[in-house]
């Protein structure tokens, strides 16, 4: 229990300081380094970029090495990537710092699911990917409202504080894992031969039917402000307020979630969840229909089903390809799992530039995936092993 709770403080701290940074780092670049914007958004794509190759090696580590020893490296890593921002002088200096940012990410990512199941031990894992993923998403909402405050408060020197609390917060994480958190189930050190997880059909389309789960969500995170600005002409207020309420009910509200659909297979939870994203495109697209004076309120009501979708889907998916993974492979696959979500980082912006072709064409877009997956899903579930997909035998 001491394991599980050091784990948590460490990730809430961890998004905190993300929550803090990330947001503002783009800004960082442009004010403080003083590129253009051109270039300053070339630079922070380069790390972006760069950063997708480390799954590929990530998960061999965690089989190798552990899980937690990785996450130690991705947050120190993470810490040198964000200082170096201090350091950035130029355009080169800008790549270098986002490469490391973006590397250390990737690596924290695949192995953070790996983490948790370790030091959760036997059983299923959805009750502690749940509260991770709650910890995680008020973390990271407590740090987005911290990094408003500063630029209200301090303006231009504000950043430079996000920038070291920033490094404060990954070097804290780091000191709990190494100290407070011991893994109950360890992975193999030994390696029992390449994984083969992409010739693994089932579980690759678990990943692609992951990914437009994870598309949803960074649609919802980059798209809502410019439909509400540039589509709707919104008050200025809303996109926060739509933002901050999925934050509050995510963070509070996912144990619930799991108590609500426990008579479930984790199909039909995941299943539930992406018809409820395409429930919730079409709400948003049916917003232009509601008189102006009413709109704020409507679609903080449909983000009330984004949400719930999101509760129902995303600890269950965790939980699905942690236990469909070899557990002799379990950290190479579930670090290719990780690419469900930042190739859909990846895809986001382009889906969300498609409001300048049609307001529709997004909607449409994102709501025909996620009735993808709810049939993709129905498909794939009983090449799954049993045990993974009903861990209670219902």
């Amino acid at each position: 229990m001491r394991s599980r709770v050091a784990l948590l403080v460490a990730l809430g701290i961890d998004n905190f300081g993300s929550g803090l940074f990330l947001p503002l780092g783009l800004v960082f670049v442009i004010r403080v380094v003083g590129l253009p914007l051109v270039q300053a958004g070339a630079a922070v794509t380069l790390g972006a970029l760069a950063g997708l190759l480390v799954p590929a090696f990530a998960g061999r580590l965690v089989d190798l090495i552990g899980a937690r020893t990785v996450m130690i490296c991705a947050h120190v890593l993470q810490a040198a990537g964000v200082s170096a921002f201090l350091l950035a002088d130029g355009f080169v200096g800008v790549v270098c710092a986002s490469v490391m940012l973006a590397s250390g990410q990737q690596l924290f990512y695949s192995s953070q699911f790996s983490l948790i199941a370790d030091v959760a031990g036997e059983g299923p894992k959805d009750r502690p990917f749940a509260e991770a993923a709650m910890v995680r998403s008020a973390g990271f909402g407590l740090g987005g409202l911290a990094a408003a405050g500063l630029l209200v408060w301090i303006g231009r020197e504000g950043l430079y504080v996000a920038v070291m609390v920033d490094v404060a917060t990954f070097v804290v994480a780091a000191a709990i894992l190494s100290t407070l958190v011991t893994p109950v189930q360890r992975c193999p050190r030994r390696l029992s031969g390449p994984a083969r997880v992409w010739r693994n059909r089932p579980y690759l389309a678990l990943i692609v039917f992951s990914g437009l789960f994870a598309l949803t969500m960074d649609f919802f995170l980059i798209g809502m402000p410019v439909y509400v600005f540039n589509a709707l002409h919104g008050p200025r207020w809303l996109p926060g307020a739509i933002i901050a309420l999925l934050t509050v009910v995510t963070s509070l509200g996912g144990v619930v979630g799991l108590r609500l659909t426990r008579r479930l297979t984790r199909i039909a939870a995941m299943r539930t969840g992406s018809a409820l994203f395409a429930v919730w495109c079409l709400a948003c697209l049916l917003v232009v229909f509601v008189p102006k004076v009413f709109q704020p309120v409507y679609l903080l009501a449909a983000t009330l089903v984004l949400a719930a979708g999101d509760l129902a889907f995303g600890p269950r998916s965790g939980a699905l390809a942690e236990a469909a993974a070899p557990p002799e492979a379990r950290g190479r696959y579930l670090a290719a799992f990780q690419y469900a979500f930042t190739l859909a980082a990846v895809i986001a912006p382009a889906v969300v530039a498609l409001f300048s072709v049609a307001v529709w064409i997004p909607w449409v877009l994102v709501a025909a995936c996620a009735c993808a997956a709810v049939v993709g899903l129905g498909r794939v579930g009983p090449r799954l092993p049993a045990e993974a997909v009903s861990p209670t035998g219902g």
